[in-house]
């Protein structure tokens, strides 16, 4: 017995001297290396704010989990960012000249993120939020931006990101869905329940507080949408720069002249109304079962609603007529 003990003795010292597990190690950390992320199948956005278009190059950008989606739409290839912190991105935006991209997380201690597009790394961080994010935007100029916490977290963050800081900082007392930037970045907009807030950014441009000065808000006039849920807002562009535009859960598409007075309003005659995008010449209005209706921003006059996306496996081609289905 005590030969059978010695022999046991033996070959547990033998096994724990062995050097098998260090090729194990270096097979391991060889397949990391060469390991890459090709392509993503899905999406975590959770409303508007998770979906963002590049103007100039048409580059799409969306989160699933904690990585950045690129897709190149023309071509069907996609570019990966990969957030090192490991946290649920939930709200994105590319910078005007599509150079950069913000992006805020979800959890506990988030950062709003800086991301150089072409390098996909990341160039500044920003933690001023103790719960998630829900919507980020840059400001036309490229000098601020401005990061929304959830209904959890509430504040209103003004960051001039190239130099770290925050210059101005608020709170709000409902959940906010959007956020966008006027032309002249001199004010932008919120919209939630019950929401719409004019935040005005000319003081913090005057002020060389080291410490963030409260930010100014003024309500939106809304009279008797004052009940609505405001989901996605557009601040106007070109002749209509005064304008600010709205959109409702219940189907209404709503302007707010310059003095943040509800001016006119149309019922898109849907369902559901989500989403909210412009330019100079046209609003185009997100609408229940894929449909998308088009105003001129000048009058909120109907201009037309676009086809709808093809069911899938459907075979485009075969496809010969163009359903215009009227308003």
């Amino acid at each position: 017995m005590s030969g059978e003990g010695f022999t046991i003795r033996s070959r547990i010292r033998n096994l724990l001297r062995s050097p098998s597990t260090k090729p194990k190690k270096n097979r391991k950390e060889s397949l990391t290396s060469k390991v890459t992320l090709e392509k993503v199948l899905g999406i975590t956005a959770s409303g508007n704010s998770g979906l963002a278009c590049d103007p100039r190059s048409g580059r799409v950008a969306y989160p699933a989990g904690c990585v950045v989606v690129l897709l190149n739409p023309k071509k069907n290839r996609q570019h990966h960012i990969i957030n090192t912190s490991r946290k649920t991105i939930t709200a994105l935006c590319f910078s005007p000249d599509g150079k950069y991209l913000v992006t805020g997380e979800s959890g506990h201690l988030p950062a709003v993120r800086l991301w150089d597009v072409a390098e996909r790394r990341e160039v500044a961080e920003l933690q001023k939020h103790k719960y998630g994010i829900s919507c980020v935007a840059f400001s036309p100029n490229s000098k601020y931006v401005v990061s929304v916490g959830n209904q959890h977290d509430m504040m209103v963050n003004v960051c001039a990101w190239k130099k770290n800081v925050v210059v101005a900082a608020n709170k709000v007392s409902s959940k906010v869905t959007g956020v966008s930037f006027s032309e002249d970045s001199s004010y932008f907009v919120t919209v939630g329940n019950r929401h719409v807030k004019f935040w005005y950014l000319d003081h913090c441009k005057a002020s060389k507080a080291s410490a963030p000065v409260p930010l100014l808000g003024r309500s939106g006039l809304l009279g008797e949408l004052r009940n609505n849920f405001f989901c996605d807002v557009a601040c106007g562009r070109g002749s209509t720069s005064d304008s600010t535009f709205c959109i409702t859960s219940s189907g209404l598409l709503c302007e707010f002249n310059s003095t943040r007075m509800l001016d006119k309003w149309v019922d898109l005659r849907t369902g559901v109304a989500q989403a909210l995008s412009l330019s100079e010449d046209l609003i185009f209005c997100g609408c229940a079962d894929g449909t998308v209706r088009a105003f001129s921003p000048v009058d909120l006059h109907f201009v037309c609603t676009l086809p709808r996306p093809h069911p899938l496996g459907s075979d485009v081609s075969a496809i010969t007529e163009v359903n215009n289905t009227p308003l």
